[in-house]
């Protein structure tokens, strides 16, 4: 099957495109957005692998489902395309930026320029029916990108994981933790911020200390 996804990640993820489940995976999506209102739009469903290459990833961030309001998705985990208001997780990644590295809070909230660095802003599931979050869980999306995190673990080293909140804590068990880093925290949430389980995690400052220590290139989180 011919998926339009950045040829670097062709080779890796061919065999996967190959198998049943990818196949009925694909049917599902097509009715969807065919019948329903369905984000991102389809050419951004691919976008954190278009925009981050497999030999460029150094960081990887594991979200849930994309926003399901108007105008919010573009295919990268968190981020929000630009013109529209930062959702609240998002203001509490950017809070604890400013305190970690006392970077000024920005304007955009898309993440596109982490993406370019080598960040892998990965929803478990890449698409969602409109005003429906959850809709498109259990369809295949997560075997494919638990596929993904596999790959990644299997064939890169040096890689900085961040988990976020119980679901993405889950994934922990797909990644060789000898070869790659994982920092775990609360979900930037204010359900899980509030509770104190998100600020002060330094993640962003701890994720280049270790690319540093690896001798790569660190993450400019400036936006």
């Amino acid at each position: 099957m011919n998926v339009d996804i950045h040829p670097s990640w062709k080779p890796h993820l061919q065999a996967e495109f190959e198998k049943p489940y990818f196949k009925s995976l694909v049917d599902f999506v097509k009715s969807e957005y065919q019948e329903h209102k369905c984000f991102p739009k389809g050419s951004d469903i691919f976008n954190a692998f278009n925009h981050c290459t497999f030999e460029d990833v150094k960081v990887v961030i594991i979200g849930q489902d994309p926003y399901h309001g108007i105008g919010q998705a573009n295919g990268l985990c968190f981020s929000v395309n630009d013109g529209i208001a930062h959702p609240p997780s998002l203001i509490n990644i950017f809070k604890e930026i400013e305190q970690d590295l006392n970077i000024p809070y920005p304007q955009s909230g898309n993440l596109m320029p982490w993406a370019e660095q080598g960040v892998l802003l990965l929803n478990a599931t890449l698409t969602v029916r409109a005003h429906q979050a959850g809709s498109h869980q259990n369809k295949g999306w997560e075997e494919f990108t638990n596929a993904v995190i596999k790959l990644i673990s299997e064939k890169r080293n040096n890689v900085v994981y961040l988990l976020w909140g119980g679901f993405a804590k889950k994934k922990k068990r797909l990644i060789d933790t000898n070869l790659n880093s994982v920092l775990e925290s609360g979900h930037p949430s204010p359900l899980s911020a509030n509770r104190g389980y998100w600020f002060g995690n330094k993640h962003f400052s701890k994720t280049n200390y270790l690319l540093q220590q690896a001798g790569l290139p660190v993450i400019d989180w400036k936006l």
